[in-house]
């Protein structure tokens, strides 16, 4: 299933400074799979060598948290935007 992938700024190194790419997948996993083959190295900055989501980044399935959903099991149907949010600290 094609989905469509925002890609924040400090990523856009991995897909020659496009904001938004398509993948393919039937869950979250699957998707950053498909990035990975197209993107070499872009999912390493996203997942964690345990297979988490890192801390800092904050993924979007047509705007649910996935952190709130099922994680990287969470669904993605034909056409859903993702969302790939770093998170941002400061004061």
């Amino acid at each position: 299933m094609s989905v469509s992938v925002r890609i924040p700024t400090i990523l856009r190194t991995y897909t020659d400074d496009s904001s938004q790419v398509s993948a393919e997948g039937a869950t979250l996993a699957d998707v950053l799979d498909s990035l990975e083959s197209q993107y070499p190295g872009i999912k390493a900055r996203v997942v964690d060598e345990n297979g988490k989501l890192r801390r800092f980044v904050n993924i979007y399935v047509a705007e649910e948290d996935v952190r709130f959903t099922d994680g990287l099991a969470t669904t993605t149907p034909e056409g859903t935007q993702i969302s790939i949010i770093p998170a941002v600290a400061g004061g």
